[in-house]
């Protein structure tokens, strides 16, 4: 216990250190305001310490190494982080080592989602093309046993750092299977396995691509440009970034040059203890097809810098919801070795047009600031927002997030709706039908096939009426078709039935003229840019 005390002790330490000097070692200047800052620290650090110690030595409970480490990563660093803004984090060594393999894209293991459903861990989906499809493991497969060793009380986590493992390496998977009388065991080799922020790129329409990025990774960039070249010539475009959380500021800056042209500013940054610093695009685009950019309440940083420079050089027409409203730049400084992780807040960024689009989050609880969207945290109205002007005179605002050129309402489900997901009722009845049946991709979910999910909400004890069934019926079989389309052909086909569906997509599409418009609008003016800078 001693080790792993003095080892908490001395990370929160190092960490407090840290915030201290991350100024002076970049600004390289020492005032007489920041050696009273650090006199400061100095005093918080033994007032910190002096704590830690009374707490060690007097609590009623016998303090393990365990509940020494969650008081000061759960509770001291982050508490005092929150206290700086919503954004300041501290990783842990298990938590640091995830982002860094979030980031990079790839990990080794055998490439299956997995989650607990109930006292099982059941596979959502295996990834195309890894170990785990390759073997013929199936959405709704129940993972028993992995090398042996029980899954049972286990939760989904440690289940996913078993299956992980170098590359190479053989691991034994046992299943249970509806319509399997006994477990099945698969031998599965280890493999690098990608993670794609493209999830899905196809054309929704004749001409024009459909592109869904969950989030910006090392790969982003190149996934944006391998969706476009196998798209070939198109005539529009639709993005869509909803619910996207952002992530390297780099791979949004080589994204937006996709779409913009050559030397066009994609944000600016500027921060106390840094020089200011203005990205532009390393390369550029002539495409000149009309581009919609799909954006919701969950659309923030990295996605928003990508929306926000589209729009502001009216590039192209952002439909949606109003977005999360990220403003702040982490950066994130190694310690203790590299193990642990500090992500401060550095800077703030702003769009081409000069704005700042962070979100108000003094005297807002965390949750608040995260779920809530209130008059505490969003704008009432654009009486008193900061007004700023796109390349061709257009008004936009700062704070509140990126204000969408179109609204589009999202669809809000309803209770019936959250009943069925809530029993996976389309998960289940994928697996149950699936093991009498196939299906081939001219699938319609007809009468027939409507009746036999009907019969299999009863047999699960789901309570319906036929009302709800006839209010919610075009919701239900793009449900039933996806999860089917998923098991069957694999997740893409799942997610794609999906996007075919989709109401907010839908009306997106109907936006490409508008978008064609201001493309039409602006060509001239950056006709005229290019003409005086030549």
């Amino acid at each position: 216990m001693v080790n792993r005390t003095r080892r908490s002790l001395f990370s929160a330490t190092i960490f407090l250190t840290t915030c201290a000097i991350a100024g002076s070692m970049y600004g390289g200047k020492v005032s007489a305001q920041s050696a009273s800052q650090e006199s400061t620290l100095r005093d918080s650090l033994h007032s910190f310490t002096d704590v830690y110690g009374i707490v060690e030595q007097n609590y009623a409970e016998h303090l393990d190494g365990d509940k020494v480490d969650k008081a000061v990563y759960d509770g001291a660093i982050p508490g005092m982080l929150h206290v700086l803004d919503p954004h300041s984090n501290f990783y842990d060594p298990k938590a640091f080592a995830q982002m860094r393999e979030d980031q990079h894209g790839k990990y080794y293991g055998v490439g299956m989602s997995i989650q607990p459903q109930g006292t099982k861990i059941v596979v959502l989906a295996p990834f195309e093309g890894t170990p785990s499809y390759k073997a013929g493991i199936r959405p709704g497969d129940v993972i028993l046993a992995v090398d042996g060793k029980t899954t049972e009380s286990l939760d989904s986590v440690a289940v996913a750092s078993m299956l992980k493992g170098p590359r190479g390496t053989h691991v034994a998977v046992t299943m249970g299977r509806e319509g399997s009388a006994k477990p099945l065991v698969f031998d599965l080799v280890r493999d690098e396995i990608p993670r794609y922020s493209v999830d899905l790129a196809f054309l929704i329409k004749p001409g024009v691509g459909y592109i869904h990025v969950t989030s910006f990774i090392e790969t982003t960039s190149r996934e944006v440009s391998d969706a476009l070249d196998k798209f070939g010539p198109i005539n529009g475009l639709l993005i869509d970034l909803r619910g996207n959380p952002g992530g390297l500021l780099n791979q949004a800056v080589d994204m937006s040059s996709q779409f913009l042209q050559k030397g066009q500013v994609v944000v600016s940054q500027r921060g106390r203890a840094f020089s200011p610093q203005v990205y532009t695009t390393p390369h550029g685009s002539d495409a000149k097809y009309p581009i919609v950019v799909l954006v919701n309440r969950n659309t923030a940083s990295a996605a928003e810098i990508v929306s926000g420079a589209l729009q502001d050089h009216d590039r192209a027409l952002i439909v949606g919801e109003t977005t999360f409203g990220k403003g702040l730049v982490q950066t994130v400084f190694p310690i203790s070795d590299g193990t642990m992780g500090l992500a401060l807040t550095t800077f703030h960024y702003y769009t081409p047009s000069g704005r700042l689009i962070q979100r108000n989050y003094n005297n807002v609880s965390l949750y608040d600031y995260y779920y809530v969207r209130d008059s505490a945290t969003q704008p009432k109205d654009n009486a008193n927002r900061e007004v700023k002007l796109t390349d061709s005179g257009r008004t936009v605002y700062g704070g509140g997030g990126i204000t969408p050129d179109e609204k589009i309402e999202n669809v809000k489900g309803n209770h019936f709706e959250d009943s069925l997901l809530i029993h996976y009722a389309f998960f289940n009845f994928s697996k149950h039908y699936l093991s009498t049946h196939t299906v081939e991709k001219n699938l319609v979910i007809d009468d027939a096939l409507l009746s036999q999910f009907k019969d299999f909400l009863k047999s699960q004890k789901i309570d319906y009426t036929d009302a709800d069934i006839a209010a919610n019926v075009d919701w239900i079989k793009a449900s039933i078709k996806s999860e089917l389309f998923t098991s069957q052909f694999g997740q893409n086909e799942g997610l794609r039935v999906r996007a075919e569906w989709d109401p907010q997509i839908n009306k997106a599409l109907t936006f490409m003229p508008e978008a064609q418009a201001l493309e039409n609008h602006t060509l001239p003016a950056q006709q005229k840019t290019q003409t005086a800078q030549k």
